[in-house]
């Protein structure tokens, strides 16, 4: 049986037996929003960035097994999400304190068992990272079973649900030393858990010079005047009807760059508002150029998911949080608001309050702007990298695989990636 995978635009394809002497890492993530994935790929850039002897491959684990199928199940969460959010946050609440039951391990196993094992067999990685709870919990099953290679978890938000935690993860990298606390009430021996931040593109850490800056308007066509950029996630969960009403009320003074991600019915519903027909108002769907849309924007409006938080304060861009979703998001944007680096927009008040700020105030924006800049220079953009880095000097030899009763004929023609 064979699976395909697209890789992104760019990808070189490294055989596998070119891997000969270089230690490799399987990243697995699911697609339940952007974020999950995003971590994925920049742990990916920045340990091949750091190091010529590391391998990486990025898979969305039910994407990549269950082609099918994964997309309705992403589906039905996106729907209940946007429609029911009540419903998500009273789940993550309620079962905050309860890792993955047994039934539902044993579901994830059943399902992913035979092709998980048979993507590790062929791709024989050196260490596993997840970075979403599900390929974590199938992970750590195998692991229990008999798989002996290392199993790392990177947490993608700034709160620790007990989801995230399953009895045979190696190690646990986390945000901060807070989320870090939160795992310990969870019952994980803190020699179990290492404070590493959220890992972001290494072009996030980039800082562009006026020179650069003028060469990212032009390609975007946009003007050198106070610039607000609204995001939506990877999903394009925007407000529409209320707070992007309010800014573009401000498209006189103020140039808005609306990103809706892969959200198209969203992007054309925008773009039918006479509101959003402004010279100064761009709306774009999904891009892989959001860095270079940070750089030359004065403030960054956007739901508090926690990749979009991070790049933000990588870059050093104050944030308005749209109404968080109940559960990690309330966590993110609590997190954020209370070191200072953003708020919630709580009325129209709080829109109104940075228009005028950028309108009348701009040198104070563009000031506490590099102030945070400053501030997040103390976040070190590879500290995850390293922290795997090191981790793999330790393995002195390659990891033996179990040996297992699932017929060995199963396999997957992969390649590794090389972004």
């Amino acid at each position: 049986m064979q699976h395909g995978i697209t890789l992104p635009p760019g990808s070189e394809h490294v055989p596998l037996e070119q891997w000969a002497g270089k230690k490799r890492v399987l990243l697995l993530s699911e697609r339940f929003g952007a974020g999950h994935s995003q971590a994925a790929h920049a742990l990916a850039v920045s340990l091949r960035k750091l190091s010529p002897h590391v391998q990486t491959r990025v898979i969305e684990l039910g994407s990549f097994l269950n082609p099918k199928v994964a997309p309705v199940i992403i589906e039905a969460y996106r729907r209940t999400v946007t429609v029911r959010p009540k419903l998500v946050g009273f789940m993550y609440k309620s079962q905050y304190r309860r890792s993955l039951n047994r039934l539902t391990t044993l579901a994830l196993h059943r399902v992913f068992y035979t092709h998980a094992m048979s993507v590790i067999r062929q791709l024989k990685p050196d260490m596993i990272v997840c970075t979403h709870p599900i390929p974590s919990a199938v992970i750590s099953r195998l692991r229990k079973k008999g798989l002996r290679v290392p199993l790392y978890t990177l947490i993608t938000d700034y709160d620790a649900h007990a989801a995230w935690i399953s009895p045979d993860v190696s190690k646990y990298l986390v945000s901060t030393p807070e989320v870090k606390q939160k795992l310990l009430g969870h019952g994980v021996q803190a020699d179990h858990i290492h404070v590493t931040g959220i890992p972001v593109h290494p072009k996030f850490w980039e800082q562009q010079d006026r020179e650069a800056k003028l060469s990212i308007r032009a390609k975007f066509n946009l003007k050198d005047m106070p610039t607000v950029l609204v995001m939506g996630g990877g999903w394009g969960m925007m407000d529409p009807d209320q707070s992007n009403e309010l800014l573009t009320r401000w498209s006189n003074e103020i140039q808005f760059v609306f990103c809706t991600g892969d959200n198209e019915k969203l992007r054309k519903k925008l773009l039918q508002s006479p509101r959003f027909q402004h010279a100064h108002v761009h709306v774009i769907g999904y891009t892989n150029e959001v860095d270079q849309l940070m750089d030359v924007s004065d403030l960054l409006v956007t739901k508090p998911g926690g990749m979009t938080c991070t790049e933000a304060l990588a870059k050093g861009i104050p944030m308005l949080f749209y109404k968080p979703l109940p559960g990690q998001e309330e966590e993110n944007c609590l997190y954020f608001t209370q070191k200072g680096y953003g708020e919630p927009i709580e009325s129209p008040k709080s829109v109104t309050k940075w228009m005028n700020m950028l309108v009348h105030s701009r040198e104070e924006v563009l000031s506490r702007r590099r102030e945070y800049e400053q501030n997040a220079s103390r976040y070190h953009p590879q500290a995850c990298a390293k922290t795997i880095l090191t981790e793999l000097s330790l393995l002195n030899a390659p990891q033996a695989i179990a040996q297992e009763e699932a017929n060995p004929s199963i396999g997957v023609m992969m390649e590794m990636e090389n972004m």
